[in-house]
């Protein structure tokens, strides 16, 4: 679980071996000094190494033990936690607090850096289990008095603390009277006075205030560093971060910076020389942290288990009764011999792992779902479960699929399963609130996202800080793309952009960049992830509110609660699930629904294995469609021609970095199309690979290998499954590559395939999907295509009336609906709603929800004053709907006024009349409020009679669309543009036909950049233009030579080389190969963009 960027990938062998070896020649004599006060880069800008980075320098500097105390929370010490159990590093888990003091401040105050006006710093150790849910409520406690955007102001009153003192030690480390009073009544002799030596003018000061308390108080004195960051060369790091906090220059940041490096964690024995006149401060830490026997891996944590059980029913007995009545309702005619075996052995092990209140618990936000006829589906490992789709938590049947539970579930994985279930995006805060309502905000919280530095806003903050204005700044941080990684910003880059790439202070900048990528700069809430708990959750963990109202955090990621062995539920937003449904409710009168009374029920109606539907499939005819409309599944599409459901499955998987990678796509197309014999690699594994034509796809498939081919167990390969999810993370393949290697020599598998086979794993590790979730996903592949290809109008309209979602834009929707002969008609103050409305099977309105800078609200208001008169004048629409004149300029610049704009004698341009009536003085308010005493009364049209102004041309027309809804009912740029483009340009339509091989010209609007992790640094970019896509190859050094124009302009023409593929379909692939590239505008004016950009 280190961050991105973080020193501990996989610690090698010889590190450890040193490790191991330093640590030997410590044991002889115990280490005095342990360093207990340390913040990692979880303090939130406020310390300047990863909590691995601070385990990983402990452990090599001879600690067996180390404290970590990080400002405000707990929120590194998983991180920690792992990488000490790495290590073989002893982690005291701690937390360093901010208590005000009614004294105005310790003098320490005006004498460290680290230290606040007005409170005192307090570094608290947890003793046992009752120290650690003390800890946790003090937490919790002072979270929840702060503001809930400012984790810098959760204080704890001084009284808060010592109300809950058991179980913690506590080091006073700004020397104060009063709190060290407190302190010493609250804690007895667990409290410790904290002494630093920082060598930098004021030790003596702070040594004579300490020892003046040790006697006045008798309190013992403990030695500490108060450690900021691993390492003397990290000072930089930790200035700049703290310029960012503190939102100040470097040259202006004074006293807020460190005077020099020494608050890196040191020796035991540089402390030694430090406090070689007190030994005994250094045997307190010693002391402290040997009674400090608490481990956060020792947590005990239980799933509620209260959910959906009928008094003096166990658990287990209710989730057995609730199964086999969903099996009853899944198989009318019987459950199935194979399905009810299936259900035993599940059954049998959720017994025995004791998990069934877990099953239980997602039930019922399922059934709370579809209660409220809210669509959501199960998918991921879960879909391997019978258990699962009989309660009806997933849609893939056991009955129909080749299932491996383990995949989900282990006995040898002593671990809790992991049910991800999405539901619409648009609904999933009713879910969210109902969980909330069921348990109680005690016991339920979600987990965080660490929101992490990226290249971009690294360069934006550091630069801002070393002094660059904003203009370079924007250069600076426009020289990178969102995917790139750390050491992206090369001198070509730079003196493109007009820098120096010698410069002192830039290299500056894009090193220490390079250094906080990876850094956390804030928490955000996770996509879904629940923790829900059977007792006081803040006796488990930290929560505190998030920055979105009505929810609250427990302070780690998915991956931190997953080490920890937390039950998550997952409530996952899905935008398809969101378009799907309204697609349905507009299309209900089909007679395929009839009797169908909800969305539920109009979705499993909808036809199986449509013919109509695979042709359009096998066209790549996929705008909008959920998961294959991508410029590369749009490829693979026509080479593997799907014709039935299980096609959609491979479909869905195939093109994933894991097949990829491990070269299977090209094998398993080639034995598709009967162009190679489809043999198994070994008769052991033909049942494993006989539905994929002898080719692995699929993360189960692997797992299966390894067992009948390696002899692996059932938990054994799923321990493979999660290192190869982890090991980009942490490393952890290697040890399985000789393993496989020797199992399938053993047992006669070839060598070659062996060897593709671990690189397929390796790809896994980027991204690959089990067989269980591309069948979860192929179901509403299935079921928004059948929308597309019978009810293409609706289904459009329920895409724009769902976004922000999928791969396209809105303007690529309707572009494409028109290609399939649909009416687009444009937004209007007297037609549109405030979505887009559906007028006929053939026809669609575009909705007020398209017009930029327009609230929701103004477009109710908007509706709602024309239900009885319609609007007569701009004068009229801005008083009875109580518009804004920023209100107003938006929609006529959309076009959205022109019904009510007068233009003198019906000539000249109504938009530009409808601008100028939108900025004209209006009525005297004293006449307007006397006649809106009656709203539906219309006012006065003179005012709005405009002078006779210019027609726009079609450029600013178009500009105008663009700039105000993103999209354009009348044209395409590239209609406009072709006339002035050379001789030669080809069409979309045109490039199809090319040879194969030949250098061709041709031009389009960009929808999206592509750089997959995968390619090699090959970049794919997507254009369209009025007839349909222009794919895009840029190679690594082609790219990096275009890289500005490719990347900043939204509208391209391309010079390249024709790739044909899949000759033999109905639609084969055609990629230009870039050579050159060059910016396309309309009258010098750029097309506002309107692409996506994906990894």
């Amino acid at each position: 679980m280190p961050l991105p960027g973080a020193s501990l990938p996989e610690a090698d062998h010889e590190v450890l071996e040193a490790i191991t070896k330093l640590r030997e020649a410590h044991a002889a004599r115990r280490p005095g000094f342990v360093e207990l006060v340390a913040r990692s880069s979880f303090s939130f800008l406020s310390g300047a190494s990863s909590p691995e980075s601070l385990v990983e320098a402990a452990a090599k500097a001879g600690y067996d033990t180390v404290g970590l105390t990080d400002l405000h929370g707990l929120y590194g010490v998983v991180r920690a936690h792992e990488a000490a159990k790495k290590f073989g590093v002893r982690l005291v888990v701690g937390a360093e607090l901010v208590c005000p003091v009614s004294s105005g401040g310790s003098s320490a105050s005006r004498i460290s850096a680290e230290s606040s006006q007005g409170a005192v710093h307090v570094a608290v150790h947890v003793e046992s289990h009752e120290g650690y849910e003390s800890l946790c409520r003090i937490l919790t406690q002072a979270h929840a008095l702060r503001p809930r955007d400012d984790r810098k102001r959760a204080e704890v009153m001084l009284s808060s603390l010592a109300e809950h003192a058991r179980g913690l030690f506590a080091t006073l480390l700004d020397p104060d009277p009063h709190a060290a009073e407190v302190l010493l009544a609250a804690f007895g002799p667990r409290a410790s006075l904290g002494v630093t030596m920082r060598l930098d003018g004021h030790d003596r000061e702070r040594l004579a205030l300490v020892t003046a308390l040790e006697r006045r108080f008798a309190m013992p004195v403990l030695a500490t560093n108060r450690v900021l960051f691993a390492h003397k060369h990290d000072r930089p790091t930790f200035d700049v971060l703290t310029c960012i906090r503190e939102k100040t220059t470097l040259e202006r940041a004074g006293r807020f910076l460190l005077p020099n490096a020494e608050a890196h964690l040191k020796t035991e024995e540089a402390m030694a020389k430090l406090f070689s006149a007190n030994p005994a401060w250094l045997a307190r830490s010693r002391a402290v942290a040997d009674a400090c026997t608490f481990s956060i891996g020792t947590l005990a944590y239980h799933f509620p288990s209260d959910a959906c059980v009928e008094a003096r029913e166990t658990p287990d007995d209710a989730l057995r009764r609730l199964t086999y009545e969903g099996a009853a309702s899944r198989y009318p005619s019987g459950v199935p011999e194979g399905v009810r075996e299936q259900l035993e052995k599940e059954l049998a092990l959720i017994r025995k792992i004791n998990v069934a209140p877990y099953f239980l618990s997602v039930r019922h936000v399922v059934d709370m779902a579809r209660r409220r006829d809210i669509l959501c589906q199960g998918r991921g490992s879960a879909a391997n479960s019978a258990v699962c789709f009989c309660l009806g938590i997933t849609a893939v049947d056991p009955a129909r699929s080749s299932m491996l539970f383990e995949r989900f579930l282990s006995a040898e994985r002593a671990e809790p399963p992991d049910i991800d279930v999405d539901f619409e995006h648009e609904r999933r805060e009713e879910v969210i609130q109902e969980i909330y309502a069921t348990y109680g905000r005690d016991r339920a919280a979600m987990v965080s996202e660490v929101v992490s530095y990226r290249g971009k806003s690294a360069l934006r903050e550091v630069g801002k800080v070393l002094g660059l204005s904003p203009e370079q700044v924007d250069r600076l941080s426009a020289v990178v793309s969102f995917w790139d990684g750390p050491n992206a910003v090369e001198p070509l880059r730079l003196a493109e952009a007009g820098f120096d790439p010698r410069d002192p202070r830039l290299r500056m900048v894009i090193d220490i960049s390079s250094k906080i990528q990876g850094f956390p700069r804030h928490l955000s809430v996770h996509v879904g992830g629940f923790v829900l708990s059977s007792r006081d959750l803040s006796e488990v963990a930290p929560v505190e509110p998030a920055t979105m109202e009505a929810r609250t955090i427990v302070p780690w990621d998915k991956d931190d609660v997953d080490a920890l062995g937390f039950f998550k539920v997952d409530v996952l937003a899905l935008g398809m699930l969101t378009a799907i449904r309204k697609a349905l409710e507009l299309v209900k009168d089909d007679p395929v629904f009839a009797g169908a009374s909800n969305a539920i029920d109009r979705l499993a109606a909808i036809p199986p294995e449509d013919p109509a539907v695979y042709d359009a499939l096998c066209r790549a005819d996929t705008v909008g469609v959920f998961q294959i409309e991508s410029r590369a599944q749009m490829a693979m599409l026509p080479r593997l021609r799907p014709r039935c459901f299980y096609d959609l499955v491979v479909e869905v998987a195939i093109v994933r970095p894991g097949p990829i990678q491990g070269g299977m796509v090209h094998p398993y197309l080639r034995r598709r199309n009967g162009e190679e014999a489809v043999e198994p690699p070994h008769p052991r594994l033909a049942s494993i690979l006989e539905r994929t034509l002898g080719v692995p796809l699929f993360q189960e498939q692997v797992m299966q290998i390894a067992i009948a081919g390696a002899g692996y167990t059932g938990g054994e390969a799923d321990q493979l499954r999660r290192d190869m999810a982890a090991w980009k993370r942490h490393g952890g393949l290697t040890k399985h590559e000789a393993r496989l290697a020797e199992g399938f020599a053993k047992n006669g598998i070839p060598e070659a395939f062996a060897k593709r086979l671990y690189e397929q794993i390796k790809g896994f590790g980027e991204y690959g999907f089990p067989e269980s979730h591309a069948a979860s996903f192929a179901l509403l592949v299935y079921a928004s295509a059948w929308l597309k290809v019978h009810h293409p109008a609706a289904f459009a309209v329920a895409l724009l009336n769902s976004q922000p979602m999928g791969f396209y834009s809105p303007s690529s929707i309707v572009e494409d609906a028109k290609r399939h002969g649909i009416t687009v008609l444009p937004v209007c103050v007297h037609a549109s709603s405030w979505d887009s409305t559906l007028q006929d099977p053939r026809t669609f309105r575009i909705g007020l929800r398209e017009v930029r800078g327009l609230p929701e609200e103004v477009g109710a208001r908007i509706v709602e004053g024309r239900e009885h008169v319609l609007y007569t004048s701009v004068s009229d629409l801005e008083l009875r709907a109580g518009l804004r004149k920023d209100h107003l300029v938006a929609l006529a610049e959309a076009g959205a006024l022109d019904a009510i704009t007068t233009t003198p004698e019906g000539r000249g341009s109504r938009r530009r009349a409808a601008v100028w009536s939108a900025l004209a003085p209006k009525e005297s308010p004293l006449f307007a409020a006397a006649r809106t005493s009656h709203r539906a009364e219309p006012a006065p049209p003179s005012l709005d009679i405009a002078p006779l102004l210019p027609k726009l041309s079609r450029e600013e027309q178009l500009l105008l669309d663009y700039e105000r809804t993103g999209l354009s009912v009348a044209d395409h740029p590239m209609k406009i543009v072709r006339s002035r483009l050379p001789s030669g340009v080809l069409s979309s339509v045109e490039l199809a036909r090319a040879r194969h091989g030949s250098r061709v010209r041709s031009a389009g609007v960009v929808l999206c950049r592509q750089r997959p992790m995968t390619a090699s640094g090959v970049v794919f970019v997507t254009l369209e233009d009025e007839h349909g896509f222009v794919n895009l190859v840029l190679f690594s050094k082609t790219y990096e030579k275009l890289r500005h124009v490719a990347t900043t302009s939204s509208m391209l023409l391309v010079t390249g080389k024709v790739e044909r593929q899949a000759e033999a379909s109905e639609a084969p692939c055609v990629y230009v190969v870039v050579e050159g590239l060059e910016r396309l505008t309309l009258r010098g004016k750029e097309v506002p963009k309107v692409s996506r950009d994906f990894r």
